[in-house]
């Protein structure tokens, strides 16, 4: 396993870590912005139809594909197999991304296929370590642990080797690591950290560019829109097979503009890496994260792709637990 870098560091503080072009971070966002979370993780709104497959179809149709694969867990957990390893992204498999587990932002989705019926894991990456991308139970849980190579940006390897895992590897923005064959790279994004009133911006957060044989694909957890970052992204890697991008969490405007993007940013980033593939992600999850309605955000993903020169094809907008085949990209 080797690391490589190309890190000059302006994004280090003397507590820290800060957005590089300086981006604010986590501003205040009030008492009411609060309760309105908490009054919203007691209800669940209606699911549409069709927006979930069950366990069975979710299982079936996975073990359906044996070719380069991604899966839907839902939010920003993903599946990504290529030359047969296996990728977990930002674990969070549980029923709340809280602290507690009897309170706080509530899945409104079952989880498609549990982890006792996951396949096995091979690659785990976090984006960041808010609750809703890096789950303390989801981690405890997962099988193998002595097997999985763990990719976390800098200050997130006792996490997990606190919790039985020994491979583990932090990257800093612009170094790389080699697993069996896969090339993992961390890259910016704009978003902040912290998992309480005492550690924020301690640990850093990242966007992870996904190298196999066959395929190049950019993966981002969340962040905030910047058309520096994202240009200087596309341009470095030239292009990407598939971009997951997250487009949900992003009202109001005024408190969520700098570490959450609209429908039309992530369209945005996606025309600046040059993908020729945007999957939606980071939506349709998880209640009363933010105030925009829940299933508004593929809506305007779909009009924001079309309009910004996408096909409806290249234009992701996968139910949780449905797997696709990444075998062919289309140019």
């Amino acid at each position: 396993m080797k690391i490589s870098s190309d890190n000059k560091h302006q994004h280090h503080t003397d507590k820290g870590y800060q957005n590089h072009p300086f981006v604010e971070t986590a501003a205040p966002k009030g008492f009411f912005f609060y309760m309105r979370r908490a009054w919203g993780s007691l209800f669940v709104p209606d699911v549409p139809d069709g927006h979930e497959l069950t366990e069975l179809e979710s299982i079936q149709l996975l073990n359906s594909i044996s070719s380069d694969r991604v899966t839907w867990l839902g939010h920003a957990s993903f599946l990504i197999t290529t030359s047969e390893m296996t990728i977990l992204t930002d674990p969070f498999l549980s029923k709340r991304a809280s602290p507690v587990s009897w309170a706080g932002p509530k899945r409104i989705v079952n989880l498609p296929i549990p982890i006792n019926k996951l396949p096995a894991i091979d690659i785990v990456i976090v984006s960041h370590n808010h609750y809703d991308h890096l789950d303390d139970k989801t981690v405890r849980e997962l099988k193998n642990k002595h097997e999985i190579h763990v990719v976390v940006p800098l200050g997130l390897k006792s996490f997990f080797t606190d919790r039985g895992y020994s491979k583990v590897t932090e990257l800093d923005w612009g170094q790389s690591v080699s697993v069996e064959g896969i090339k993992i790279s961390a890259e910016p994004s704009v978003h902040d950290s912290a998992r309480s009133t005492s550690d924020h911006n301690k640990t850093l957060w990242a966007s992870w560019v996904i190298e196999s044989f066959q395929k190049r694909i950019l993966y981002i957890g969340d962040t905030g829109y910047s058309d520096t970052i994202f240009n200087y992204i596309g341009g470095k890697y030239d292009s990407f097979d598939f971009a997951i991008l997250p487009i949900g969490a992003y009202e109001p405007r005024e408190l969520l503009w700098m570490s959450h993007v609209t429908p039309e940013e992530a369209v945005s980033i996606g025309s600046d890496v040059r993908a020729k593939i945007l999957i939606s992600s980071h939506w349709g999850t998880i209640s009363s994260l933010s105030d925009e309605p829940m299933f508004e955000p593929p809506v305007r993903f779909k009009k924001a792709g079309r309009d910004g020169g996408f096909s409806d094809e290249d234009l992701w907008i996968m139910k949780v637990g449905e797997t696709r085949s990444i075998a062919s990209t289309q140019n």
